[in-house]
């Protein structure tokens, strides 16, 4: 073998050892990133840059996008407040219709309490009224037995013969008797001493009978003992004799005016 051969087969083992060495050799990651994203940039590179239009219509459509997450957010926001204070307005409601029923109630109580106050107000006035009248009664019928003898008294004494001083006495006498008629008129009290009249049964006493063709028949003739009445309540019939025999009395003209033809 010659010299130029013999280099020759020693350049191709050592170009042999060097590619095994190099197969051998393993690349670092970051390196490898590296290698990654450079061929990212060689293929950006090769592709074309978004127009002015298309990045506008982008960034209104985020906008939009964003602007609708704002909205539905607001707007969820809104609509549970509103369905609590919806709830609040019924509960206030109901709270309301329970106040106002408290109230019906309290007036209709105080309505009825008034008008029970009213009404024993009444009875008890018209109570102490009726005691009085009775009480006025009372003490006005134990008075007319006395009344009585002091006018039989002064009746008497009025036929007889007196000397002045016994008339001074009787005048006096009937002085206190007009005196005590005055009180009773006051009171309400008139006397009923129906002579001549129409007998009535229900404020005269009939202790007698007369015959007397020459009055109307069922006619007071004399008056024995005087009655009285108060308020219009009898408090003492008269007691009266009744005439018969007579013609019937005519029926009385009913009273009122006449129209004239």
């Amino acid at each position: 073998m010659s010299a130029w051969n013999a280099r020759t087969e020693a350049a191709r083992e050592d170009a042999a050892s060097a590619d095994s060495e190099e197969k051998d050799v393993k690349i670092p990651v970051e390196d490898a990133n590296e290698v990654k994203v450079q061929d990212a940039d060689v293929e950006g590179a090769d592709t074309a840059e978004p127009s002015e239009e298309e990045m506008v219509a982008a960034a209104i459509a985020a906008g939009e996008q964003a602007a609708n997450d704002d909205f539905k957010l607001k707007y969820e926001a809104a609509r549970d407040e509103l369905v609590e204070l919806r709830n609040q307005v019924e509960d206030a409601e109901e709270a309301k219709k329970a106040a106002e029923d408290k109230a019906h109630e309290a007036a209709d109580r105080v309505n009825r309490l008034q008008a029970d106050w009213e009404n024993y107000r009444r009875r008890t006035a018209k109570e102490r009224l009726e005691e009085r009248d009775r009480a006025t009664e009372k003490l006005i019928g134990s008075l007319l037995p006395v009344v009585d003898d002091m006018e039989r008294a002064i009746e008497h004494a009025r036929t007889q013969q007196l000397d002045d001083a016994s008339r001074q006495f009787v005048d006096g006498v009937d002085a206190v008797r007009a005196k005590l008629m005055s009180v009773f008129e006051h009171e309400g009290v008139e006397a009923i001493d129906p002579a001549g009249e129409a007998f009535d049964p229900n404020i005269h006493q009939a202790v007698g009978r007369v015959e007397d063709a020459a009055q109307y028949d069922e006619t007071v003739n004399d008056v024995y003992q005087k009655g009285y009445r108060m308020a219009g309540k009898v408090l003492r019939p008269a007691m009266v004799t009744v005439t018969y025999g007579g013609e019937k009395r005519p029926a009385e003209e009913p009273k009122g005016d006449t129209a004239e033809e």
